[in-house]
């Protein structure tokens, strides 16, 4: 795909030094500098990890619902 970008001539004369020093085309200098940026940005970025919560004790106590309901809405008209 080909698109236009502006870059200030000084910028423009070191990259194409760089890539007349190493035998490369100014496409593969331009090409190869956006890959390692955003690879860059990439390797940054912590994936996200859901935190590890447990409790402590047994486990619940009261094995029926109906008693459960009843303690969650005691003393508040339910």
């Amino acid at each position: 795909m080909k698109t236009t970008v502006e870059i200030p001539d000084a910028l423009l004369k070191e990259a194409r030094k760089y890539a007349s020093q190493r035998g490369l085309t100014f496409r593969e200098v331009i090409e190869s500098s956006l890959r390692r940026t955003l690879e860059q940005e990439r390797s940054l970025k912590k994936p996200f990890r859901l935190r590890k919560v447990t409790f402590k004790g047994t486990g619940q106590l009261i094995h029926d619902w109906e008693t459960i309901r009843a303690l969650i809405y005691e003393g508040r008209g339910g």
